[in-house]
């Protein structure tokens, strides 16, 4: 206790020195939970994006399907066995069939997937029900990126040409019957959803899907042949290694402010111990050990750490606590990228976040303070009441 009396009155009779240290530390505090925090509240929105419009408790693949190889979406079928039928019709499971096909938009033509998905399924947060309508068109539904690449808006008749299982093609028209709005370019970037029995029809496959997406992820699945489970981590792994990527680059961020600060903090003791000898003499003079003179001022040099969590807290939690209620708003959509990402992104902070970022923080603070006054062990008193240099 002595000795942290003794610090915090050293610390604030240095004045202007102390406080700028402490102002750059808690400016490397508030920037590391920020930035962490912000990569936190994107993992968690785009995670929950993903389950709610892609993959749900999890994905049934057909054994041939590759939704990086577009030439496998020919054979990426099967048909679905009795078992998973009945898993369907209790609504564990909702089937989606696949195809490539050809869009005539305003007289241009684009290619796109064909996804057949079931009207009345509930698993995914697609607007599926939209399809279940009487027209003398193919009802579509397309997501917002699609629809402001090829100029289309609800209420359109658009030309839509595809391939059948017997390479004879065919085509038709289609209706927008509605345009939604997603964080997940996967479900909307490039392709259009129709009824499910829709598109079996056109392509000639009855019974037959490309995936089926399962409820949750207690669903309990029969083996079937020429079948494979995709559970939640396999299909959230590519978005896993985008937020590792942009944490390692954060972590140089954080090391150089770390730096910068430790920097600080260290010449400040060096000076501290060069022009204080006559007080270190005094110490030891007075009956201190070598050692506690050491630890006094090792105790004074990680006391910044403090100050600059109380300072940081001053106005970090203010400004911190205001992002994530109103958020962080991006002027690009997450379909410029490629990723799930929404426009508007809710940092999370976390406790232990916070705990985590002050106890690195305290740790490498004390241990750059120690590093310097290591030279007090080696002080003889005489010389340092002299305030000679050794």
């Amino acid at each position: 206790m002595m000795a942290i009396r003794l610090a915090i009155r050293n610390l604030l009779g240095a004045g202007l020195r102390t406080w700028l240290n402490v102002i750059v530390l808690s400016f490397s505090f508030v920037v590391i939970i920020w930035h962490k925090g912000l990569l936190d509240g994107w993992d968690n929105q785009a995670r929950n994006d993903m389950i709610s419009w892609e993959i749900g408790g999890g994905q049934l693949w057909n054994e041939r399907y590759d939704p990086y190889d577009p030439f496998t979406l020919e054979d990426s079928h099967g048909e679905i066995s009795t078992g998973l039928t009945s898993l369907v019709q209790q609504g564990d499971l909702t089937p989606v069939l696949i195809t490539q096909g050809t869009l005539y938009p305003n007289g241009r033509m684009q290619s796109i997937l064909i996804k057949g998905v079931d009207p009345a399924q509930k698993i995914l947060a697609l607007p599926s029900g939209k399809l279940d309508t009487s027209s003398y068109a193919i009802p579509a539904i397309i997501g917002s990126s699609m629809a402001s690449s090829t100029r289309l808006k609800k209420g359109d008749i658009v030309s839509l040409r595809w391939r059948d299982k017997n390479n004879a093609f065919d085509a038709a028209e289609i209706e927008i019957v509605d345009v939604f709005n997603t964080n997940v370019p996967t479900v909307d970037g490039g392709q259009i959803w129709i009824p499910l029995e829709e598109l079996r029809k056109m392509i000639l496959l009855p019974g037959e899907a490309t995936f089926l997406v399962m409820k949750d992820q207690k669903v309990k699945l029969p083996e079937e042949k020429g079948w494979i489970i995709k559970d939640q981590s396999f299909l959230l792994s590519d978005l896993e290694n985008i937020i590792k990527a942009k944490t390692t680059g954060g972590a140089i961020l954080w090391t150089i402010l770390l730096l910068l600060a430790m920097l600080a903090i260290f010449d400040t003791q060096v000076l501290s111990i060069f022009r204080r000898q006559k007080e270190i003499g005094t110490y030891v003079a007075l009956g201190m050990t070598r050692g506690q003179v050491v630890t006094l001022f090792t105790v004074e040099g990680a006391m910044h750490s403090v100050l600059a969590a109380l300072l940081g807290a001053t106005y970090g939690i203010p400004l911190l606590a205001l992002q994530a209620t109103k958020g962080i708003s991006f002027p690009v959509k997450s379909g410029d990228y490629g990723i799930s990402m929404s426009d508007t992104i809710y940092p999370v902070y976390s406790a232990g976040l916070v705990a985590t970022t002050v106890l690195v923080i305290l740790i490498v603070t004390t241990i750059v303070s120690y590093w310097p006054s290591r030279k007090i062990a080696r002080m003889r008193p005489t010389d340092a009441l002299r305030g000679k240099v050794q």
